[in-house]
């Protein structure tokens, strides 16, 4: 398990795993509880290069970031860790 902490968003971290590529799975602390664990749901047992290009640029209220670009930066750090 990897845990990133944000920055300029409603969570104050994110846990994920990530085998061989592969979200295992996705969790926020903090946040949109419903939203969160359906995002986290959507991405699960897809891979980081599937679901990066989709979600890295979003933006929440012109904070340059949201939850789901957060999320891509801990996938893509949890799996250059190994």
């Amino acid at each position: 398990m990897h845990s990133y902490k944000t920055s300029r968003i409603c969570p104050r971290e994110i846990n994920v795993e990530v085998t061989d590529g592969v979200i295992e799975s996705v969790s926020f602390s903090g946040g949109c509880d419903g939203n969160l664990k359906a995002l986290s749901k959507l991405v699960e047992g897809r891979t980081v290069d599937e679901i990066a290009p989709l979600l890295e640029h979003n933006d929440c209220k012109g904070r340059g970031t949201s939850c789901a670009a957060q999320m891509v930066a801990a996938l893509r750090e949890a799996q250059r860790a190994g």
